[in-house]
């Protein structure tokens, strides 16, 4: 596996072909009475045509505004992704917000989202941030995943973040 960072000519439909973005949930982190706990929350993420054109437009802002996509592949073949924006978040302008990171369904597990994650969170040290903020779907096993990985729930929500997506969990990491 090679984990690349990609230029904005690079970041084109084509790329997605063949990478499925696709979640069966059956539970999710939820809020209640200030405590997280997993609720019942069945439904299929499914990512389409719609999705990943809107998908290519955002990555390719996030390059042309100084951020960073890194993708990991096996050959030509793209298992998956991760972004970081270049605009600080925070009172203190300590986050610097992992806006995409998404494996392909059948290479989940095999420590690509790891190294990903990992290329992400030095590059925004290497920025001047001293957190990763994350506005992450809430899944059980994507919340798992992120725990692993050091996260906590944010210091400091991102209202912006919270508005677009209510359901999500609001996150942060040391970088």
């Amino acid at each position: 596996m090679e984990i690349k960072e990609l230029t904005e000519n690079e970041i084109t439909l084509e790329l997605f072909k063949g990478f499925r973005r696709h979640q069966k949930v059956e539970q999710s982190m939820r809020k209640i009475d200030g405590k997280w706990v997993a609720v019942d929350t069945v439904f299929v993420d499914d990512w389409g045509a719609a999705e990943f054109e809107e998908l290519v437009r955002c990555l390719k802002n996030t390059v042309n505004t100084g951020g960073v996509v890194y993708a990991a592949f096996e050959g030509e073949r793209l298992l998956g992704f991760s972004s970081v924006e270049s605009e600080f978040l925070g009172s203190n302008k300590q986050y610097l917000e992992l806006s995409s990171m998404h494996v392909s369904e059948e290479m989940r597990g095999k420590g690509i989202g790891k190294q990903l994650f990992y290329s992400a969170r030095d590059w925004a040290k290497d920025h001047g941030a001293k957190k990763l903020y994350i506005s992450s779907q809430s899944s059980v096993e994507t919340q798992g995943f992120y725990r692993s990985m050091g996260c906590r729930e944010a210091e400091e929500y991102s209202m912006i973040h919270v508005e677009k997506e209510p359901c999500d969990c609001q996150l942060e990491a040391d970088v």
